[in-house]
């Protein structure tokens, strides 16, 4: 059975963008990238909103890859070869291979994905996230906290969910992010 790991960037007040949308100030470094790399090769499936699902999709493209870092490089391949399911009621087509659409999130669906997989799988994207806490189903929250402050924008975490959980590990990162790992405690 594979764990559902929520993954993200944050700033340190908690956000994954600022109020314009943007996510500039989160760029790793090479020794986050490689993290992110090391992490993502566990994962079989990604779950995707529509706008996560939009940004990510650029790894499909090799044209602005080839004057890249080798780091940089490699997560394309990586994010290449994951199952990828975007959940919208508005895309029309995905451009991307391995990758389908469901129009609506059945927890149950997940749940019976989760059970399916030998992988983990994650779920990326503020409001599809929300989602599957406020349904029990992440195992894993997986935190990169960058040190800047930005005052406002798109929460990391949901509002209005309350859930006790584990500390699994931490780590610096030389550029001054740290990881923050938890285990997401099973509801009773």
């Amino acid at each position: 059975m594979g764990k559902l790991i929520y993954a993200a960037n944050t700033s340190l007040d908690g956000y994954l963008e600022d109020e314009d949308g943007s996510f500039d100030w989160s760029e790793p470094d090479d020794e986050v990238h490689a993290f992110w790399n090391e992490r993502e090769r566990n994962v079989g499936t990604s779950l995707y909103g529509r706008r996560m699902y939009e940004t990510m999709r650029v790894w499909e493209d090799d044209d602005w890859l080839a004057a890249a870092p080798a780091v940089v490089r490699e997560y394309a391949g990586i994010w290449r070869d994951a199952d990828k399911v975007v959940y919208s009621s508005t895309l029309e087509e995905v451009a991307t291979a391995r990758t389908r659409i469901e129009r609506e999130f059945h927890p149950d669906a997940v749940r019976r994905l989760k059970e399916a997989s030998g992988t983990d799988l994650s779920v990326g994207g503020a409001t599809l996230a929300a989602a599957a806490f406020r349904h029990g189903l992440v195992d894993e929250c997986l935190l990169v906290v960058h040190p800047v402050v930005i005052g406002g924008g798109k929460a990391a975490l949901p509002a209005g969910v309350r859930l006790g959980l584990d500390l699994v590990d931490v780590q610096r990162f030389r550029g001054g992010a740290v990881l923050l790992r938890h285990a997401v405690r099973p509801r009773h």
